[in-house]
């Protein structure tokens, strides 16, 4: 059983700054559906290895010439939206460092998030690709969602705790240890009234209840 009902799933691709490539966002997908069974688990911690905490989708893959892992590749990603927005227990993004195009969905996606003071937020993919700017609206309201999606300037740790888009800057040193206590005082609740509190959270979210599709 998870200890105090609190599990940290760490990004583990260090060499490659984390980058979320079609495995690991399907392994992210199924050990979060595995979690969401366990009645031992309570609360989530997300964190990277290394220095970064997720610098995005893995690039290289986008030059994949094969037509079927083009599918997959933004089928995957789907999937792994799904995931963390239907989740239904709480999950912090641990920030232990720059956090830049999906990396910053990533953390925006999560229901708290606790930053390093080397933490910085961006999305240079706006040149390239879509960004998810439901979640973030939500989290610092459209004058600043607008700015940081159609710029992309980048965003440091004390400013985004200025903007609202993170709940607390620490030391790296700390961050585990803080994000655990964090997440261990979430698990110290019936895990059932969390549930239901998540429930009404998800239920706020930018998905259409009719179609269960997601407007990001």
């Amino acid at each position: 059983m998870p200890e105090a009902g609190v599990v940290t799933i760490t990004l583990n691709r260090p060499a490659k700054k984390n980058a979320l490539s079609v495995a690991l966002r399907d392994e992210m997908v199924g050990t979060l559906a595995g979690l969401a069974e366990d009645e031992g688990v309570s609360c989530i911690v997300i964190t990277g290895a290394g220095d970064t905490f997720c610098s995005g989708f893995d690039l290289a893959e986008f030059n994949v010439g094969d037509e079927e892992f083009q599918r997959e590749l933004w089928a995957s990603s789907d999937r792994f939206h799904h995931a963390l927005l239907r989740f239904p227990l709480p999950l912090i993004a641990a920030v232990n460092g720059p956090a830049l195009a999906g990396g910053f969905d990533l953390a925006v996606l999560c229901d708290l998030r606790i930053a390093s003071h080397t933490a910085r937020f961006a999305h240079p993919e706006r040149s390239f690709g879509d960004v998810v700017y439901g979640p973030l609206h939500d989290l610092v309201g459209g004058g600043v969602a607008r700015e940081l999606c159609l710029t992309g300037r980048p965003v440091g740790a004390d400013e985004a705790r200025e903007l609202g888009l993170v709940m607390q800057v620490v030391a790296r040193a700390e961050l585990a240890g803080v994000a655990q206590d964090v997440a261990r005082r979430i698990a110290a609740f019936p895990r059932d009234f969390t549930i239901r509190t998540k429930a009404k959270i998800i239920g706020r979210m930018a998905i259409d209840p009719t179609t269960m599709t997601l407007d990001l």
